[in-house]
């Protein structure tokens, strides 16, 4: 029954994916009821049987099928995986955590060709493609964990000679490591623009010197750098003066390690930008710290800066722009105003005007609390758009204490003694612990959103948890780096302060549970049209409960795609679960059970085959610590005709 009508709803619909950029661009539909053969779903196990394990060599065995690679399955050496499959012109691709690049069957998920990396991992949230020029064939572009850049041809997953080195180019250029260890690996794809290739990168998160995350451009045809844009600006650079004294020189952090988009009409990349090293103390760099947590247009041929808003003055909470910019119109008094919607971890949805950068609906500069760590200099204000609402909690009191069941509440109120709490924008206490919402996870994070634009309605999964942290100064009778205290937390190692003992997620570790009440995730609907809130639904069910407490939501990585046809799709939860919700209403329309979390944005295509599909990477694991208990790629579509 509810099959049937998720299958009613599609019927021919087109998926807008805002998450990804519209990269997979066709029409689904999905079961009207199980079948009773095994062709709905269709699964590929990611994993490789260690006999048929791809030789080491770059490009090795690229072109051979090797029956049965891929399908091997097991609890040893699982791996997590937050990729998202494309399909261009019948193929799926995608990048493994088991070192490889496959290409698929996208109606058999029979394996075509597999490319393993000679070192390192491939960007752990997928690939990209070309489709290539009277020069060169289509190629699939991706970056690896120790920062290398490569083009496989297509068809074969064979190197492109022609690029760099036989395929290959070094991120790790002098420039970019600015004479420090590190390394400028790629953990999401990079986005074409023409012939460019247009790559951020992961830097890190401390110490405070490293890798620079600056954002550059490189020729598909040769892999020549081609433009660079200075993430932090250089002596004589505008905004340079954002940085105290010398802090700019040698910072790392301020990188995109998320999803950029291209308006290719404009010829303008957004760039999601994140916060500078350390991310969660600035008292070495006084200042509003520019171009850290910002969006940055920039023009796509020559890396030129356009313009830029900051969502974050002064960042200290890691509160990256993760999730791709989404290229939408908000319709106002019968004329179509082209946007970009930009959304940071702390859930703040700012709506700008695409050319210009300047808000739709207003932005204001409200007081926020101080620090009161002795060298660390805070915003006085920071930025709240006027429309819409926060997406997610920033504030909390001891009557927000989860009630759920006895036992949480209890072990919640120990959590919670002698902590600062209150908020937005809490800094880091001094001496004692304080609760941040939402922590430094999100809120939102690199799934960031996807949209609907004959509803208007933008669509938004977030998570609802915590984050307790404090710093004193730092025991001068110990030796080696300073330590911070608590999953998530982090000091400077050379720096005068380290961690305060408690500090972590706010949650009952033994139950899994939020301390806070529900809903713990959440998915809501956002009418760009008029800024207010469509719908808000919970998202995700607590196993653990019973039946009538367990919709509670729950934390999660991945974004959703909207359809046309009036659904829209999202795994990511812990629950492990996959599902379909009404567009329109947020009605939750269907469900399925998976072998491990799904922490990844799903896709759909049109198959051969002439049925519509959707597909979801389904392996546990992830930022949340769910078990590692899958390694699957698992398409839906309807059963073919009897």
């Amino acid at each position: 029954m509810m099959r049937a009508l998720v299958g009613a709803l599609l019927g021919a619909a087109i998926a807008i994916s805002a998450s990804y950029h519209a990269r997979s661009k066709a029409t689904w539909t999905t079961a009207e009821s199980a079948p009773a053969s095994n062709e709905w779903p269709t699964v590929y196990h990611m994993k490789p049987p260690e006999a048929a394990a791809v030789p080491a060599e770059a490009g090795a065995d690229a072109d051979a099928p090797a029956q049965g690679r891929g399908r091997g399955r097991g609890g040893a050496g699982l791996a997590g995986s937050e990729t998202t499959p494309i399909v261009a012109d019948g193929v799926m691709y995608l990048s493994t955590p088991y070192n490889r690049v496959v290409a698929l069957d996208p109606t058999t998920g029979k394996e075509m060709w597999a490319f393993r990396l000679p070192s390192g991992s491939p960007s752990t949230r997928g690939v990209e493609y070309w489709p290539g020029d009277r020069e060169t064939p289509p190629q699939i572009v991706f970056g690896s964990s120790n920062g290398r850049l490569f083009s496989l041809d297509a068809k074969t997953g064979k190197p492109n000679e022609t690029f760099g080195d036989k395929g290959v180019v070094n991120l790790n250029t002098p420039e970019i490591l600015q004479g420090l260890p590190g390394s400028n690996g790629l953990s999401s794809p990079p986005i074409m623009y023409r012939h460019l290739i247009i790559t951020g990168g992961r830097t890190q998160e401390n110490p405070p010197k490293g890798p620079a995350g600056d954002v550059r451009a490189w020729d598909i045809h040769t892999g020549k750098l081609v433009w660079t844009f200075h993430t932090v600006p250089r002596a004589g650079e505008k905004y340079n003066d954002t940085w105290a004294a010398q802090s700019w020189k040698n910072r790392s952090g301020v990188n995109v390690w998320g999803f950029m988009t291209v308006d290719v009409q404009r010829g303008i990349v957004y760039m999601p930008l994140g916060a500078p090293s350390v991310d969660q103390y600035g008292g070495d760099r006084a200042g509003d710290n520019l171009f850290g947590t910002s969006l940055v247009a920039a023009d796509a041929n020559t890396g030129k800066y356009l313009w830029h808003f900051q969502v974050v003055h002064h960042d200290i909470w890691d509160a990256d722009l993760t999730g791709a910019p989404a290229l939408i119109d908000v319709r106002q008094s019968g004329r179509a105003i082209p946007a970009v919607a930009v959304i940071n971890k702390v859930g703040l949805l700012f709506l700008l005007d695409r050319a210009s950068g300047k808000p739709i609906y207003g932005v204001e500069e409200r007081p926020v609390p101080q620090s009161e760590v002795p060298l660390e200099r805070t915003s006085k204000t920071q930025p709240f758009p006027l429309k819409p609402a926060p997406l997610a909690r920033m504030t909390m009191t001891m009557a927000d204490i989860a009630t759920v069941t006895p036992e949480l509440e209890a072990a919640c109120k120990k959590l919670i003694e002698g902590v600062q709490i209150g908020g937005p924008y809490l800094p880091v206490s001094y001496n004692r612990l304080r609760l941040q919402f939402p922590g430094n996870h999100g809120g939102v994070n690199w799934g960031g959103t996807s949209f609907n634009p004959q509803l208007g309605y933008l669509f938004v999964n977030t998570n609802e948890l915590g984050q307790l942290a404090g710093i004193r100064d730092r025991d001068p009778n110990t030796t080696g780096p300073a330590q911070a205290a608590g999953v998530g937390n982090r000091v400077d190692p050379d720096g005068p302060y380290q961690g305060i003992p408690g500090g972590g997620r706010f949650k009952d570790a033994a139950s899994n549970m939020m301390c806070q009440q529900p809903p713990w995730g959440q998915l809501t609907a956002v009418n760009v049209n008029t800024g207010e809130f469509a719908w808000r639904v919970p998202l995700g069910v607590t196993d653990s409960l019973p039946p009538e407490k367990q919709k509670t939501g729950r934390p999660g990585n991945g974004g959703s795609i909207a359809t046309a046809g009036g659904l829209v799709f999202v795994g990511a939860t812990d629950d492990s679960r996959f599902r379909a919700f009404d567009a329109k209403t947020g009605k939750e329309l269907w469900t399925v059970k998976l072998g491990g979390a799904a922490q990844a944005t799903p896709s759909t295509y049109l198959g051969k085959d002439g049925r519509q599909y959707v597909v979801i990477t389904s392996t546990g694991g992830g930022f949340f610590d769910s078990p590692l208990t899958d390694d699957s790629i698992m398409a839906f579509a309807l059963p073919r005709s009897r």
